[in-house]
């Protein structure tokens, strides 16, 4: 774990936690509004099963981590993580997205970084689909936010009785970030915007995702053009926690593919 300063024209200094995994390919994995726990065991499944390495930030304000009263867009987070590539010094990065993570990747991959190779975007939210709604997840109680997220959601059942306060005042500082960088989860400008990304993209949707169907992310996936579509079966919103090998498979083969310096598998 380290934590790198970084400074947004315009704006200001950012402090911003993150974890690192692996060496080999690069990958920047962008987590949702889960924190930073829900993507740390994909990310260790990635390094450990592929010539990789992975960076996890987290976004500021998760994890009561430190957020500038400044920084409350997604389109603020893309350009904070533009910043970190550059710092780092990294090329030929494939960015992975889950969720909202997916939703910063797609602004990401509008700023058009010559560091990034492709763009892999895991349940993403962010457009608007008029028949299509992204769920109400501020409104759901745990046990409804697990039937919606899950393919087996009995696995995943959280008993609010067994938190600890701290959890509980966790949860809530996580849940608050979140409302003050997706809103509604949506974005009405984001869907046009997307026929401006001209990297590899893939998409890929949990068959059972009760949060963002699978016909919203094949709706994500026709307004990026030449994006590929994939569905992953056996799984809800959360991939990366219920089919973490079957999605690692796609997702390392698709940064293979389009590699501009093509990493050694194992």
């Amino acid at each position: 774990m380290a934590t790198h300063s970084l400074t947004l024209p315009g704006h200001g200094q950012v402090d911003v936690t993150v974890d690192a995994y692996g060496a080999g390919h690069p990958f920047l994995l962008l987590h949702g509004g889960a924190g930073p726990r829900s993507v740390a065991g994909f990310a260790k499944t990635l390094a450990e099963g592929n010539h990789a390495r992975v960076i996890v930030p987290t976004h500021p304000g998760f994890d009561r981590t430190h957020r500038p009263q400044w920084l409350t867009t997604i389109s603020g987070l893309a350009q904070l993580y533009r910043a970190l590539l550059d710092q780092l010094e990294l090329v030929d990065v494939t960015v992975v997205g889950s969720s909202i993570g997916g939703w910063i990747a797609a602004e990401l991959a509008l700023l058009q970084s010559q560091r990034i190779s492709s763009t892999i975007l895991v349940d993403a939210v962010g457009i608007d689909v008029a028949d299509q709604p992204v769920a109400d997840i501020f409104s759901l109680t745990l046990a409804q936010l697990a039937e919606r997220s899950y393919h087996n959601p009995e696995r995943f059942r959280i008993d609010p009785a067994s938190l600890s306060d701290s959890q509980r005042a966790a949860m809530a500082a996580n849940r608050a970030t979140l409302r003050t960088y997706g809103g509604t989860m949506t974005d009405p400008t984001l869907r046009p915007r997307l026929a401006a990304i001209s990297q590899p993209t893939l998409v890929l949707w949990g068959e059972s995702d009760g949060i963002c169907t699978p016909d919203y992310g094949r709706a994500y996936a026709a307004a990026i053009p030449g994006a590929r579509f994939a569905l992953l079966p056996d799984a809800g919103h959360l991939p990366q926690i219920e089919t973490p090998e079957p999605l690692r498979q796609l997702v390392w083969d698709f940064a293979e593919t389009h590699a501009t310096h093509r990493p050694a598998t194992r």
